[in-house]
């Protein structure tokens, strides 16, 4: 078979202050889009305030994700960064350097290769609401 590239755009308005958002249907209608049964999709947010990664999407754990990024890297922190820029979103990017701006996944049969309890999330860190684009490539057959 012959090897395929696709690119799509996921547009997304967040609130920042660790807004969580369930992107997998996003993703999986770029996948459909691109006609690829087989390959390698990965997605990619610019910037360094907020991460990509999966979990099961329910507001329990939504709630202890939450809580995790506050009690471990907390907002009221002092940040160098904060000192250097007065932007009053270290901890943003604190955060968003631990979870990573991407995430690349398997794609089977024209569909995302996922858990049953898995979906793909994105997190703004960020201290303000943004108009956010995610990038996804796709690479396949």
């Amino acid at each position: 078979m012959k090897r395929l590239t696709y690119q799509g755009i996921i547009k997304l308005k967040t609130q920042g202050f660790c807004d969580i958002h369930d992107i997998t249907k996003s993703v999986q209608r770029v996948v459909e889009d691109s006609c690829i049964k087989m390959g390698i999709v990965c997605v990619m947010s610019p910037g360094a305030t907020a991460g990509i990664t999966t979990c099961e999407y329910e507001s329990g754990l939504i709630s202890d994700i939450k809580d995790f990024f506050e009690k471990f890297i907390p907002q009221e922190a002092k940040y160098q960064h904060n000192v250097r820029w007065g932007d009053g979103n270290g901890f943003s990017h604190v955060r968003a350097s631990l979870l990573g701006p991407s995430m690349s996944l398997p794609i089977s049969k024209g569909v995302l290769v996922l858990g049953t309890w898995q979906q793909i999330i994105y997190i703004d860190f960020d201290n303000r609401s943004r108009n956010r684009e995610l990038f996804v490539q796709i690479v396949g057959e």
